[in-house]
């Protein structure tokens, strides 16, 4: 048994998060972790809300709310959306936790005494019509990179290049949209991540088996231009983690906060003292340090390609920096972006489909069959509305759901709603199980790997071999002749419905549960040897006949849903 540590990147508290988010993080993240589980593995899955910095700022003040009501308003809907999605998080917690301040101001006070944070006089942007500085996501303007005229002070989200303030073309204020600004002196604290970049290209170097997305991005911040700078890590709002050392006041930092991506990765190792506080869990360390039991721990990390940078330097400069012995990731899984129709998924824009909107017209196993099969791995993906239909249609409906209801019916209509008796498998089912066997090694493989669309593939390819197993055996013919050789293809065709409950859970985890159910099998176990496994429904086992798993969607849907969602929200 391993024991396997898998975070989501946090997403921002800032409303409800777009399908994007979801294929980019989360869903993935939770496909591997209940993969993990049924293999029978020891499995921590961590992810929370971030709710510091601008965007929560923003938002709470766009929605006319205190910042404190609007996160804990936000933080329920955030989880009851992921619930809905059946995220199978072992706690979903809140960066705003007191054990996310505690450990943020003790890594801070770790790096303080290490030598690795200066105090930096420097030039910030202030806006008269606010009455304030304005840090990173306060201000917009375009991109001095790419030209993308609404990039951000900390990041442009078109081309991904970090950058500064001050760096930005036309910038103007996100609050009023002034651009009366004006730059002013102010101290901060800065992370002496230069001082790190030859420990964190070792490091890196080190991950031969990362793909090749997560390690450019690294590199080319590592190197390019000057190479790894410095990061200021704190910033002048109201709404944030105290700046203070450890538990000591930090003289000249009174009043201001530390930067959301310096205590947002931290919130993954406060997330699991929040689980043992929430009496989920013991022993969170022996999750998080190797001197208490963590050196046997394999950590991955989910995030799309804008998050690369921060987790594999900023974090783990924290982490290298503090000189104690935390829990480094293992591998980092990123991913591409998912467009829509032609434009990006954005929450800042509200552009796309919404996850909240998804839930409201179809049940989550659509959305996670699709997305998952079509997730951004080697570059962009773009969802319509025709490959949408094309592909539920085709790989639920026709291939799953229509192997379901014809094995099912025809077995209850000639021989009741038990397992027949009778007969024997032949070479045909001789041949069905090897193919299926390879098939299952191929399965498994590509999800150890993380190869998620492979993986899709591969369980697909499973699921039409009991088609075209069906199709060729002909029971309803062979019955009329053969009333025991039908019985047998039969108890063969119901045992692979009991197979694809179990390999089909990590994908689509309601209809694998309906499957399990209606074939009466009362633990979830990973097959082993496929040929064991489909002797597991034996002649006498009741079953039931599952109601439709999966509705066609209609062209009519597809014009309705189309229109509804032209790709604006408001």
């Amino acid at each position: 048994m391993k024991r396997v540590l898998i975070t989501s990147a946090i997403p921002y508290i800032n409303g409800i998060k777009h399908l994007g988010n979801l294929v980019g993080s989360q869903l993935p993240a939770d496909l591997f972790a209940r993969y993990n589980r049924a293999r029978g593995h020891e499995v921590l899955f961590l992810c929370a809300t971030d709710e510091h910095g601008t965007p929560a700022e923003l938002a709470a003040t766009k929605a006319n709310k205190p910042i404190v009501d609007y996160c804990l308003e936000m933080h329920k809907v955030q989880a009851k959306i992921a619930d809905g999605f059946r995220l199978s998080f072992d706690h979903f917690g809140r960066s705003s936790s007191q054990q996310n301040k505690e450990l943020t101001q003790y890594f801070a006070g770790c790096l303080s005494d290490k030598g690795l944070i200066r105090e930096v006089d420097e030039q910030q942007v202030f806006s008269h019509a606010d009455g304030r500085f304005l840090p990173d996501r306060y201000i917009e303007g375009t991109c001095p990179n790419c030209g993308y005229d609404k990039a951000r002070g900390d990041q442009c989200e078109n081309c991904t290049k970090q950058l500064d303030p001050t760096d930005l073309i036309n910038p103007r204020s996100a609050i009023s949209g002034s651009d009366e600004l004006e730059v002013r002196s102010t101290r901060h604290l800065y992370l002496c991540q230069s001082s790190l970049r030859d420990k964190l290209s070792v490091w890196i170097d080190g991950k031969k088996d990362w793909p090749v997305l997560t390690t450019s991005i690294a590199k080319k911040w590592l190197n390019d231009g000057d190479g790894l700078q410095d990061r200021g890590i704190t910033r002048d709002l109201d709404w944030g983690v105290p700046v203070r050392k450890g538990d000591q006041d930090w003289p000249g930092m009174e009043g201001k906060v530390f930067y959301v991506w310096f205590d947002a990765p931290i919130e993954y190792i406060a997330c699991a003292r929040e689980w043992v506080d929430a009496g989920k869990g013991t022993d969170w360390e022996r999750w998080w340090r190797t001197d208490k039991g963590a050196d046997d721990v394999t950590y991955y990390q989910f995030m799309g390609k804008d998050n690369v940078p921060f987790h594999t330097l900023s974090f783990p400069a924290t982490i290298l920096g503090s000189g104690e012995p935390w829990k480094l990731v293992d591998y980092i899984k990123s991913f591409n972006y998912l467009n829509y129709d032609g434009g990006q998924f954005s929450t800042s824009q509200g552009r796309g489909i919404f996850m909240d909107q998804a839930l409201e017209i179809l049940p989550p196993d659509y959305w996670r069959w699709w997305l998952l099969s079509h997730a951004p791995e080697s570059s962009d993906s773009e969802f319509t509305w025709p490959n949408f239909q094309a592909n539920v249609n085709k790989d639920l409906a026709d291939v799953l759901g229509n192997f379901v209801s014809r094995v099912t019916k025809f077995c209850r209509s000639k021989f009741g709603e038990v397992v027949p008796s009778g007969g024997q498998f032949g070479q045909r089912e001789k041949h069905l199980i090897d193919n299926l066997q390879a098939r299952l090694e191929a399965y498994q493989s590509h999800m150890e790997t993380i190869e998620i669309r492979k993986s899709a593939s591969e369980l697909r390819a499973i699921w039409v071999l009991g088609n075209e197993y069906l199709q060729s055996a002909e029971p309803w013919a062979v019955f009329k002749t053969d009333p025991d050789a039908a019985a047998a293809i039969v108890r063969m065709s119901l045992n692979l419905i009991a197979l694809y409950a179990q390999l089909s859970e990590p994908f689509i985890p309601d209809a694998a549960e309906v499957l399990r159910v209606a074939m009466g099998r009362k633990e979830k176990r990973w097959p082993n040897l496929i040929e064991d496994t489909l002797k597991e429904c034996k002649p006498g086992d009741p079953f039931t006949v599952p109601d439709n798993l999966f509705n066609k969607i209609t062209d009519e849907h597809c014009e309705i849903w189309s229109e509804k969602f032209s790709g604006i929200r408001d």
